[in-house]
């Protein structure tokens, strides 16, 4: 059990929450929640002891191990892909070689006697115990294990770290936490850049094999799948649920209906108090219950209404001129890199008005057909855009596309046509851009603020044709809300490629699977698609293991 002790924590004055306890339990699966900037990565930096509160503490079992996954990370480019790996069973290889050196002392020494020879004697003794005890295990099967369930093909163990992109590093890095066999487990937004089966594979380790986990994700199929527990933190101070996100929801709206009640009588009362108090003012015979009162409203708590993210605005894209009947064709596709090849003989037929899925594993040429579509990419075969078709995309580096000399609400009122000019800072709020935000140039924002500001700017857009290549990366709950609603009112073509399962669910109703070289066409929705490979997948698991 690890227990976090009336937490606090302030910036420059301001404090991000206060008096903050909670206790994590063995098995406990916890989803930290909350609306950017409430303070869930600053808690889970202090959890993992790479950040200090101002005050309070965490208190943890002696032996208790904790792994932390952030955001953002880097791997040594020195080593190969399993040798970063191998790095989980680092702390054994150094408990070997230090008993090897305190049992070469032992054997050196002749001062038997000594205090000090004894000292080395118990070390000795006291690591003994420790390393023996530890299961003798297949390190090497382990890591195989769970380098491929992450997406590694066995070619890929011997290559430097150095060649692969952020993503999959933070594959090795993940794939390290899993094989420390923590006792608890530290999540920072670790389905992003990760594809479909590998999130599976994550879901069902995290569920089956894993102790207690806390997790921050925008990923709400994953978090509902996972967790058990929901702990909210908001206003400076935290709700805990024993309920999954969806179950969360609703406990949220109840508590908050309890809250405005409550809020209103409160009100209602003070209102009466303070006409009783202004009626018999002066009134010798009120003067002590006047006073009474009057001390009453100086000691009364104000009730606060939780913050809630408003979700409200409806976003539609903007009317765009009729496309030919089939906006994206493409006829015998071929793309290689030397000997490397991506996908072959690949036929695409894609109809005004449908709206299909790109699903398959990283590195199987989802981003590579949609270059080709693009015309970004050489390419044997045929590939070709429809008679009058406007294509909107939206790449995984979009955001480098900005303008950095513009600011925010610039960027935006460039695109923005008609009564929606009238709607801009209302529609960058939705996107987390507020207050003194929309005056910051592009040049000073963060790459998630930039993918967000090039998501607001392609939903302002006139376009028949929309391709989405992993949109949701960057975006909150909220946000892709705001997003998922335009797209589903949207009446051109889509193409979409993404990893968020609860994202994808109702936006397509065919699929294209690229998978071992080709492009396999699936007429079934998105949701019928993933129901059966989430069960061949798991299947696949079981045999592995």
């Amino acid at each position: 059990m690890i227990s976090v002790d009336n937490i606090a924590v302030e910036f420059s004055g301001a404090t991000l929450f206060n008096n903050v306890s909670f206790v994590i339990n063995e098995n406990d699966k916890i989803a930290l929640m909350g609306k950017n900037g409430a303070g869930k990565s600053t808690m889970m930096k202090i959890i993992a002891g790479v950040q200090n509160a101002t005050k309070g503490n965490i208190r943890y079992p002696k032996e208790a191990v904790i792994a932390y996954l952030p955001q953002h990370l880097l791997t040594d480019d020195n080593c190969t892909v399993f040798e970063e790996a191998s790095k989980a069973f680092g702390h054994i290889a150094a408990m070997q070689q230090e008993m090897d050196q305190l049992n070469t002392a032992l054997e050196t020494r002749t001062d038997y006697e000594s205090e000090e020879y004894m000292n080395i004697i118990q070390k000795v003794t006291d690591l003994g115990e420790k390393f023996y005890a530890i299961e003798e295990v297949n390190y090497d099967a382990e890591i195989e294990k769970a380098l491929q369930g992450l997406g590694f093909k066995r070619e890929d163990f011997t290559r430097p770290t150095s060649e692969f992109s952020g993503g999959w590093r933070m594959r090795i890095e993940l794939a390290k936490i899993l094989l420390q066999k923590p006792d608890l487990i530290l999540l920072d937004e670790p389905t992003n850049h990760v594809d479909i089966e590998s999130v599976i594979w994550l879901e069902d380790f995290l569920i089956n094999k894993a102790k207690a986990v806390i997790v921050i994700s925008h990923d709400k199929a994953f978090i509902d799948n996972i967790t058990n527990r929901t702990i909210e933190v908001t206003m400076g101070r935290i709700y805990d649920y024993k309920a999954n996100y969806s179950h969360y929801l609703q406990l949220r709206e109840d508590r908050r209906a309890h809250q405005i009640k409550a809020y209103q009588e409160q009100q209602k009362f003070i209102a009466d108090t303070k006409d009783f108090i202004e009626r018999f003012k002066g009134t010798y015979s009120k003067t002590n219950q006047v006073n009474s009162r009057e001390r009453m409203l100086e000691k009364l708590q104000i009730i606060e209404i939780d913050e809630i993210d408003n979700s409200a605005l409806k976003l539609r894209f903007p009317p765009s001129m009729r496309s030919g009947d089939y906006p994206v064709l493409a006829k015998g596709l071929s793309k290689s890199y030397g000997e490397h090849i991506v996908f072959k003989d690949a036929d695409l037929s894609i109809s005004r008005g449908e709206k299909v899925s790109f699903v398959g594993r990283n590195g199987e040429g989802k981003s590579t057909m949609i270059k080709a579509i693009m015309g970004e990419i050489d390419f044997e075969g045929e590939c070709t855009l429809g008679h009058n078709a406007k294509v909107g995309y939206f790449a995984q580096n979009q955001a480098s596309l900005l303008d950095p000399g513009l600011t925010v609400f610039q960027t935006v009122d460039e695109v923005a046509k008609g009564d929606i000019r009238t709607q801009i800072k209302n529609i960058l709020g939705q996107f987390m851009f507020s207050g003194d935000d929309i005056d910051k140039k592009v040049s000073v924002l963060s790459g998630g603020e930039k993918t967000r500001l090039a998501m607001v700017k392609l939903l302002l857009e006139p376009v028949n044709v929309l391709i989405l290549d992993e949109p949701t990366n960057h975006l909150d709950i909220r946000s892709k809300d705001v997003l998922k609603e335009a797209l589903l009112a949207f009446d051109g073509t889509l193409i979409l490629v993404s990893h968020d399962r609860d994202f994808l669910q109702g936006l397509s109703q065919k699929v294209f699977e690229f998978k071992d070289k080709r492009v396999i066409e699936h007429f079934e929705t998105i949701d019928e698609f993933l129901i059966r490979n989430r069960i061949e997948n798991l299947k696949q698991i079981d045999l592995k293991s």
